[in-house]
Order: structure tokens, then sequence, then C-alpha cells
């Protein structure tokens, strides 16, 4: 998750944020209907909420939402490593070879080990930036 200026707590909780920027999930067997259905639809009732990157865990494929000034969501679709993967609400890239480095697709406890939201150091300190 990433967020913009300091986080907003819901109530008096302090593990559910209401104003992330972008949101980055790997998708499981058990979550991905949920996660690209009505878990995207309650996200996108945040203002702030302008990225959403879901990762597979058993291929080479990502997808990236992104709202538009206008407030429509576009689609775009990762499937090749060599791809590069712009995000749009923070100023960072990374190839999706990075994001399934170590991955071996074949083998299920490696994919289901994936490093939680598949970012490189080098990618995380460039958020920091």
């Amino acid at each position: 998750m990433v967020i913009a200026g300091e986080p907003v707590y819901y109530a008096d909780r302090i593990d559910t944020v209401t104003n992330p920027r972008m949101i980055i999930e790997v998708l499981s067997k058990s979550t991905r209907n949920y996660d690209q259905g009505d878990k995207f639809d309650a996200y996108r009732t945040t203002p702030e909420f302008q990225e959403y990157v879901l990762v597979d865990q058993y291929q080479v494929y990502v997808k990236q939402f992104t709202k538009t000034a206008e407030g429509y969501w576009l689609l775009k679709d990762y499937r090749e490593e060599q791809e590069a993967l712009d995000f749009m609400s923070v100023d960072c890239a990374i190839r999706l070879e990075e994001i399934y480095e170590g991955v071996q697709m074949q083998d299920p406890e490696v994919r289901n080990a994936i490093r939680l939201l598949c970012l490189s150091k080098r990618a995380v300190e460039q958020f920091i930036q």
C-alpha cells in the first residue's frame, strides 16, 4: 500500500487505513474473485485511491488498474517478463522479471511464498525517495 501524506485510520483502529493511493495484492486461488470484484468495488469508493495492481502467483501476469482524471478506471495487462510495470501513482517502474525473481511456477510451495508486494529492494527504495 502507498499512502500520500499521513495515514488516516478508520475509527480508533490502527490497522485499517482509509486513504490509500495505491494497493498491490498477490492473488490466490481462494481470494482472486473477491479481490477483483467486491473488494475492488469497495476500494474505489475511496477518493484518494488511484491505482490497483494485482499480481498472479501462478503465472507471469499482472493487472494494473489506474484511475483517469475523469474518474474512469483503465486496465493494462502485463504478461511478458521483459515488460516494465510503470506505476502511475508513484514515480517508479519495475520489470516483471524482478517481480517474479526466484519464483518457480511449477513449484507450488515457491509460488505460495511469493514476496510481499513482489517488489525488489531497489523498487521499494524508489518509493521512499
